[in-house]
């Protein structure tokens, strides 16, 4: 094949790539540069709001039931509520629906966890016997949950060497609480009541006048004129 032949052959054309970055490529590149931080601010006060609610409810349930068993669903409903913004709507991967349920489930266990590990603390000098139990199972409680909602860490996490640890503290938690409660058991004056104890009696309040006793039956209520006394005899009487 001579030189001409050579350059009047066709070259072949290759066929045109697929275009780097296409329009929904760009457009969900536009949209991570533009999104406002509004979504993302909701859903990590949503975590806090939620379990802040639940700490307050797991703490004062025995003074009114009813009304901390309300505030602990509201707390619930705001913690999920923040879970399936952070984890469903703001990531760009779905999970499958098992996985939406583990997710959902642990989260809610772990609102709880926190709300006892948090309201135990700082409520513990006024409920120390509560507080004794709720700090060591909050941790616990926490702990779990995490391993399971996190998909970085296997579930058998829950049983390793960090696992023992957590139980292990735990547990000291747990008897060095106890011990601290009885020492405020037997100072006066520790813990309060919230409302419940009455108030202290003032010094500089004026004590009550006695009322005056009520008549016999059968008596005047009218005073009684005072008694004259006797005349006095001074020996010159009759004279």
């Amino acid at each position: 094949m001579t030189s001409t032949q050579l350059l009047n052959a066709r070259t072949p054309q290759t066929p045109p790539g697929p275009a780097t970055g296409g329009r929904a490529a760009r457009r969900k590149a536009q949209s991570s540069r533009k999104r406002s931080p509004a979504a993302p601010y909701l859903g990590y006060v949503g975590y806090f709001v939620g379990a802040g609610l639940i700490s307050g409810a797991v703490v004062h349930h025995p003074l009114d039931p009813d009304r901390y068993t309300r505030i602990a669903l509201y707390g619930a409903l705001v913690f999920l509520a923040a879970t399936v913004l952070n984890e469903f709507v703001l990531t760009r991967e779905r999970p499958g629906l098992p996985r939406m349920l583990a997710v959902i489930g642990s989260s809610l266990m772990l609102s709880f966890g926190i709300g006892m590990l948090s309201g135990g603390l700082q409520h513990f000098h006024d409920f120390p016997a509560r507080g004794t139990i709720l700090v060591p199972a909050g941790i616990v409680v926490s702990f779990i949950a995490y391993v399971i909602k996190d998909t970085d860490t296997p579930t058998r996490g829950i049983f390793s060497l960090l696992g023992l640890t957590v139980l292990a503290v735990a547990a000291l938690g747990f008897f060095g609480l106890r011990q601290v409660a009885a020492s405020m058991e037997t100072t006066p004056g520790g813990g309060h009541s919230h409302g419940t104890e009455e108030p202290a009696a003032d010094d500089h309040t004026p004590a009550t006048i006695p009322s005056t006793a009520a008549p016999a039956p059968g008596t005047s209520a009218q005073p009684q004129p005072a008694s004259t006394p006797p005349p006095h005899d001074d020996g010159h009487a009759g004279h």
